[in-house]
């Protein structure tokens, strides 16, 4: 609100009030949560309250504009709206999860904080079997409401315990992969590996950057093959064998057939 203006809460709805309080989302983010005709209204109602001033500045409404959602990204994941009531009401969910890393779908009992969106994407924070978890929604085949109010951790909130599993997904690693990046390819990468990767400032020439990059498991290295040869990885000798087999794998497979 600007100074000197007011506003009366009391021409606010509950509902008004509470979709105010959603920070960060944009038009299309509240649209997934079935909350873009409450939250609209709520806005138009302080519009109203804003006095006209002439020769001063434009409204941050006119001048900035918020879209969430990554690069490229065509569609929406995850249902975001179907989910809310139950996770509203607290109970306990019942969701079958495909995970990338699972040969099958699971079937989990979960205890969840709430929703989570990040960089467009919608999550599930919750706890399983008392330890913290995030369910990307478009891998949530099935779910259903638990007749069992949820049982969270004391003192946890979604906020921090989505925090905590940011932090843990940034900073966690099993193996670093020590590698030199050409110089036309070292800003590509810092986009795409973000903080898992760490210059080394004192190994750096005109043609390439020592780098360290830090993976989770040795088969995430093939993020790595996009690269090609603008990037040489020294070490861990794993690393450079699973790369190696990975590259071999793929020249096989587009490999001049004998007919052809």
């Amino acid at each position: 609100m600007l100074p000197g203006s007011g506003l009366d809460l009391t021409r606010l709805t509950p509902g008004e009030r509470d979709h105010l309080s959603l920070t960060g989302l944009d038009e299309k983010q509240r649209a997934e949560l079935n909350a873009s005709v409450e939250s609209q209204r709520a806005l138009s109602k302080i519009a109203a309250t804003q006095p006209r001033r002439v020769h001063e500045l434009l409204p941050l409404t006119d001048v900035v504009h918020v879209d969430s959602r990554p690069w490229r990204q065509a569609r929406a994941f995850g249902t975001p709206a179907s989910l809310i009531g139950p996770v509203r009401r607290g109970r306990r969910l019942r969701i079958e999860y495909d995970s990338p890393r699972e040969s099958c779908p699971r079937d989990l009992v979960v205890d969840p904080y709430g929703l989570f969106a990040k960089a467009g994407i919608w999550y599930l924070v919750a706890d399983c079997a008392r330890a913290p978890r995030m369910y990307r929604l478009e891998r949530i085949t099935t779910w259903k409401e638990v007749d069992q109010p949820r049982r969270i951790r004391e003192n946890q909130t979604l906020a921090t315990v989505a925090a905590a599993l940011i932090d843990q997904w940034e900073h966690n690693h099993a193996i670093e992969v020590s590698a030199t990046i050409d110089q036309a390819q070292i800003e590509r990468a810092q986009r795409i590996f973000g903080l898992r990767l760490v210059r080394d400032g004192h190994e750096e020439s005109a043609t390439g950057h020592k780098v360290t990059i830090r993976f989770l498991h040795i088969e995430d290295v093939r993020a790595l093959l996009p690269f090609g040869s603008a990037i040489t990885v020294h070490g861990p000798t794993e690393a450079r064998a699973h790369l190696r087999d990975l590259a071999t794998n793929l020249a096989h497979h587009y490999a001049p057939s004998p007919t052809s």
